[in-house]
């Protein structure tokens, strides 16, 4: 069962213009920095934008996987289940 990873309008240029990305995965529980990985791969711009030149998460963007923000679960290492939704949400900041 694929995972969907859900993006905001800021961030969907970055995926060819997608809203939802169906992401097919050969084994569940994978955590969710291979799901990332699989994302960089189809979509390089788009991990720029999502994860520093180390992999990191980018300081201003949250991850949810289901309804967790994944810095208060496992960090890149949260399990993400087959059919899960991802959704990268980044910051909004001003003055």
């Amino acid at each position: 069962m694929p995972v969907t990873v859900i993006l905001p309008q800021v961030l969907q240029a970055d995926a060819g213009g997608a809203k939802h990305l169906a992401l097919e995965r050969p084994a569940g529980g994978e955590p969710l920095r291979a799901v990332l990985d699989e994302l960089a791969r189809r979509h390089p711009r788009l991990d720029r934008r999502v994860r520093d030149d180390k992999g990191a998460l980018r300081r201003f963007v949250n991850v949810f996987v289901g309804d967790e923000e994944c810095r208060a679960l496992a960090g890149l290492d949260t399990p993400v289940p087959d059919g899960a939704e991802v959704r990268i949400l980044p910051s909004v900041a001003g003055g």
